[in-house]
């Protein structure tokens, strides 16, 4: 009897042999597919893994460099901090040195204002010929100290950032006249010869600055130039003006010239050798032009002489330009101060006595008032009536010039003359000199140049 053998629960017959090959190929594709993944799997963890690592070694590079930045900011700011406090140390130095300087100068300047008086007064009394000679060498000595002091104080100015120009239409023709006019005495005494040619000329500047400038070449050229002359003159190029001094020295070798405009620079073709100076008058000329935006130029041929040139905007001459100095005009008036009755103000008892004498050798009739009590008392005195006003700016306990000036005014006359005298240069002193309608002279001050402008302005 015969069994079926799916109810007997056994195996079917073998296969062929063609299905087990095709089966073991089956299956050797499907491990093979099976380990192809299991490999691509280990390489992703792998790769992960790696990446891993990598990312952690990033980020404590990142850190470390994170770290090194914040260092380096810390530094800078660090650094930026004492650059801030080093400069605010060098501005708070040069405005206490130009203030020192200021101080200085004032005070050193207010016994040789004294000094100068006294030595007017002297000059013309001397009986004699030697006298006369002797206080003529005194007052030289007293102009040096005088021009060294306003030298130092120019540069204190400058290296502070102090000194701010004030641009100006300013005719060139009666500037390079007085000019002339100031070089004159001191080439006549070494018989040279010098002249200006500007025609109706005018530039943008600054009135003072441009004129110390010129000033400084004008001493420049006299003190190198032995025989010949100097020429300063003025041209107009494009929308620019040259102004040039010409002297007949004797140049300026190749050597030097880069150097000539330095502090404490002289030049090796200086005639007097053994006199005092610092060579600071080409510096003085080159911090200025800087400051004014003026080019400088320089053209030198040894043997035969020197040209300095500055150049400065042009302007139409047909502008409005300011009326010049009064004392330039008065310049040449002979009219004289006898009976003049002379009001001086002034704190400085060295000061009063120096000017009363002086005024004494004019033949004028002067008073003296040292404050504010003074003038009150001779306004109740009433007995003496003044006709001009000599006051200085800086009187005792805060009071000013100006105070006096306007006490006296309002008892005597709104129009009376007037005259501030100080060393102070500060705009702020020329603004109200000129509200009051005063004129200012500068300590020390030159009794001929006092003189003029008096007889200037009472007539």
């Amino acid at each position: 009897m015969t069994r079926n053998p799916t109810t007997t629960g056994q195996a079917p017959p073998p296969s062929s042999a063609d299905d087990l090959l095709r089966r073991i190929a089956k299956l050797e594709k499907i491990n093979a597919a099976l380990m192809n993944r299991v490999e691509r799997s280990l390489d992703q963890q792998a790769n992960a893994y790696s990446m891993f690592q990598t990312a952690i070694s990033l980020e404590s590079q990142i850190r470390i460099r994170t770290e090194e930045l914040k260092s380096a900011l810390t530094n800078l700011e660090i650094a930026n901090e004492e650059l801030t406090s080093a400069r605010d140390a060098s501005e708070r130095a040069n405005s206490v040195k130009t203030r020192f300087f200021t101080a200085v100068s004032h005070d050193v300047l207010q016994p040789l204002h004294a000094a100068q008086l006294s030595l007017s007064a002297l000059i013309e009394g001397s009986a004699s010929e030697g006298q006369r000679r002797l206080a003529m060498q005194v007052d030289h000595a007293l102009a040096s100290i005088e021009e060294l002091l306003r030298t130092m104080l120019d540069i204190s100015k400058l290296e502070a950032g102090v000194i701010r120009p004030k641009i100006e239409p300013i005719a060139l023709l009666p500037l390079f006249e007085s000019l002339v006019v100031d070089m004159r005495p001191l080439v006549d005494a070494k018989r040279l010869r010098i002249k200006s040619r500007c025609a109706n000329i005018a530039v943008l500047s600054d009135p003072l600055m441009l004129r110390r400038i010129l000033q400084n070449l004008l001493a420049n050229a006299h003190h190198y130039t032995r025989e010949g002359g100097i020429l300063l003159a003025a041209r107009r190029h494009g929308d620019q003006v040259r102004m040039d001094v010409w002297d007949t020295g004797p140049g300026i070798p190749e050597s030097e010239r880069e150097r000539i405009f330095e502090e404490f620079q002289r030049g090796s073709t200086s005639l007097d050798t053994h006199r005092g100076g610092f060579g600071l008058g080409l510096s003085i000329v080159t911090r200025m032009a800087q400051t004014l935006e003026h080019p400088i130029d320089m053209c030198s041929r040894t043997g035969h002489g020197t040209r300095f040139s500055i150049l400065a905007p042009a302007i139409e001459t047909t502008t409005a330009l300011p009326d010049p100095p009064t004392f330039a005009q008065a310049t040449g008036q002979t009219i004289g101060l006898a009976h003049t009755r002379v009001l001086v103000i002034d704190n400085d008892p060295r000061v009063v006595e120096a000017m009363v004498n002086l005024l004494s050798r004019w033949e004028c009739e002067a008073r003296t008032a040292h404050d504010l009590n003074d003038i009150d008392g001779l306004v109740a005195d009433r007995s003496f009536r003044p006709q001009i006003l000599l006051a200085d700016f800086h009187l005792d306990f805060g009071t000013f010039g100006t105070q006096a000036i306007e006490r006296v005014r309002a008892a005597f006359d709104p129009e009376l003359p007037a005259i501030i005298i100080t060393a102070d240069r500060s705009d702020e002193i020329l603004a109200a000199a000129r509200e009051l309608n005063c004129e200012i002279l500068h300590k020390p001050i030159r009794p001929a140049e006092l003189r003029a402008l008096m007889q200037h302005m009472l007539n």
